[in-house]
């Protein structure tokens, strides 16, 4: 049985109206995570920069915000809420991160230290790679 919970990064291409958070972001990258998220996971959520951590159901509305150009302060504060978000949750133990680094940079750290083991499937990979890589996926 897969146990693995996986986490996608919002991304800035989004609907311009309130819907389910696994519907609001657009574009094909995130369409492709969401996919792979959806087949490979046991369950998944979408780090986002002004929520949190959502769940895929959640109604959210569209919002302009980044964490790749907060100071790294903030971002520091948004992992803090996150990993109280995630403490909160049914979160497997076993976590897979489709998210930059500046996503992961203060996440991570908290989460390996309360024993979760982290996979970064894509680290180091530019955008274009990231593109291919979840199309070379077996899910397709």
């Amino acid at each position: 049985m897969n146990t693995t919970t996986i986490f996608v990064s919002c991304v800035g291409a989004k609907r311009p109206h309130p819907c389910a958070a696994r519907d609001l972001y657009t574009s094909s990258w995130f369409l492709k995570a969401r996919k792979y998220a959806e087949h490979y996971g046991t369950n998944w959520y979408i780090l986002s920069a002004k929520f949190g951590l959502l769940l895929p159901g959640e109604i959210v509305e569209p919002y302009d915000l980044t964490l790749n150009t907060m100071p790294s302060s903030e971002r520091r504060q948004w992992s803090m809420k996150v990993f109280e978000q995630i403490r909160q949750q049914s979160v497997h133990k076993t976590v897979e991160i489709l998210a930059g680094e500046k996503y992961r940079s203060y996440l991570v750290p908290l989460m390996e230290k309360d024993r979760y083991k982290i996979t970064v499937p894509m680290k180091g990979l530019g955008i274009g790679q990231q593109l291919q890589w979840l199309s070379g996926s077996t899910y397709f």
